[in-house]
């Protein structure tokens, strides 16, 4: 089946990320440097009327969405490295920041399971933020923070936990339908560096256990082929997957991957792919954000998005 990219919205120069399905519309993100201008915001796409409207402004680099089983929003605000829940009643509390006492990197993406635990992939990412906030206090231009964390539960005053020791550049989370696979998005893009899809195992004690190697990325003399930036599920537990650029590699593209790491389909896409969430009424739509601030719909994709929580909306 060939998908076809309905664009919505866009480009307006700045990133697009973070789509997240509310019920009946979907949210998404647009960022800009420096972090304190009006273009970054949250921002809602309604399919009835088509229109594109102002969700929260001012968010200081909010790039990945999610809902929790009780519909609360959460965002991971790259700005002030913190993830962010967004209250009922228009305010927003912070979360958990600081590992072994010291603030954490950038959060990329985050993934909410049935417990309320919040897993969250914390690169050092994109131009600096504001604040000298690139001094980072854990380790000093270091890779060994660079990880996979979990706040341990919704209570703003919970605890934070490093999940990973092996990553250095992970720009997304997934959980599987069980909960008992984690899937990171593993993309450097450092020529040394690693660009993997991954499959960690959830121990029964909530511990990670090896990761598999689902998909890698490699090179040509052009450079590296970009990694994935974004990924999310369908109801059979495949990964549908945002990756590659036009400098090297086959180009933009979406992937489709079983869970064992086959490659199912591959859809290029007309920019470069951020992220990308089911939606829809029967969540068969597939909603692609870009680079430079595209909203894209792929509409029938012959496939169903898996939702964790369909309370939701």
């Amino acid at each position: 089946m060939t998908w076809e990219f309905e664009l919505l919205a866009g480009p307006d120069g700045n990133r697009a990320d973070g789509p997240a399905w509310d019920g009946e519309g979907l949210l998404f993100t647009t960022v800009s440097v420096p972090s304190n201008t009006i273009h970054n915001k949250i921002l809602r796409y309604d399919p009835g009327t088509g229109e594109v409207s102002d969700y929260r402004r001012w968010t200081n680099r909010v790039v990945g969405l999610t809902f929790s089983a009780d519909g609360t929003l959460y965002g991971c605000q790259s700005g002030a490295r913190r993830i962010l829940r967004y209250n009922g009643d228009g305010s927003a509390s912070v979360m958990a920041y600081k590992v072994d006492g010291k603030y954490h990197n950038q959060p990329k993406d985050l993934a909410i399971d049935s417990k309320g635990r919040i897993w969250f992939a914390d690169p050092v990412w994109g131009p600096p933020v504001v604040g000298g906030l690139r001094d980072y206090e854990l380790a000093p231009y270091s890779i060994d923070y660079r990880a996979v964390l979990r706040i341990e539960s919704p209570n703003k005053d919970a605890p934070l936990t490093r999940m990973t020791n092996d990553t250095t550049t992970p720009l997304d989370v997934a959980l599987s339908k069980d909960e008992d696979v984690l899937y990171v998005a593993e993309s450097s893009e450092e020529p040394e560096g690693k660009r993997e899809l991954r499959a960690y195992p959830i121990n029964k004690d909530g511990s990670l256990g090896e990761y598999r190697t689902l998909h890698s990325f490699g090179a040509d003399y052009r450079g590296i082929h970009r990694g994935i930036s974004g990924i999310c599920l369908d109801t059979e537990g495949n990964i549908i997957a945002c990756a590659g650029w036009e400098q090297s590699g086959p180009g933009p593209m979406i992937y489709v991957f079983s869970a064992t790491g086959q490659v199912l389909e591959t859809h290029p896409v007309p920019v470069e792919p951020t992220n990308c969430a089911f939606g829809g009424p029967d969540l068969t739509d597939l909603y692609v954000t870009t680079t430079e601030g595209h909203l894209y719909r792929v509409g029938n994709t012959g496939r169903q998005g898996h939702l964790l929580y369909p309370k939701v909306g």
